[in-house]
């Protein structure tokens, strides 16, 4: 019996997969459960109109993330850090407070998790950190820790 899987299924498959399960399990579990819907021709239609759908919103969202990338490019931002008289700084410079920059320069809501500094920065001076917007966009972001 062949099914439509509507959610992901621990060793079944993934959400809109279409897999080969026996016809008690099918009946049984995963269609009462709303788990999944029998593959028959109407199914396969709605299915392929769904990952139409989402193909083109997820195309939409990749280049509005290009967009983002390419306002951030070759630029720079500037984070006040309290330091010592060496240049040494105190505490850590966090992915939360290059979001931060990056909303307060660029007007670019990102989440801190898409932020990954490559360098941990240790004292006053320039760095680089990876803005991963998306598995096929990313831009590298200069930011200069000053003294506050």
């Amino acid at each position: 019996m062949e099914i439509i899987l509507l959610q992901s299924i621990d060793n079944l498959g993934y959400k809109h997969d279409i897999v080969e399960v026996k016809p008690g399990y099918g009946r049984n579990y995963l269609i009462p459960q709303g788990f999944g819907v029998i593959a028959n021709a109407t199914n396969r239609a709605k299915l392929e109109k769904i990952l139409e759908e989402e193909s083109a919103k997820e195309n939409a969202r990749v280049e509005e993330y290009k967009e983002m990338a390419a306002k951030i490019k070759g630029q720079s931002v500037k984070i006040g850090v309290k330091s010592g008289t060496s240049g040494k700084i105190f505490g850590k410079v966090t992915n939360i407070q290059i979001a931060a920059a990056l909303k307060d320069n660029f007007e670019i809501d990102i989440e801190r998790k898409k932020v990954v500094i490559n360098d941990e920065p240790k004292e006053i001076g320039s760095y680089v950190a990876t803005i991963n917007f998306h598995p096929e966009v990313s831009e590298e972001l200069t930011f200069e820790l000053i003294k506050e």
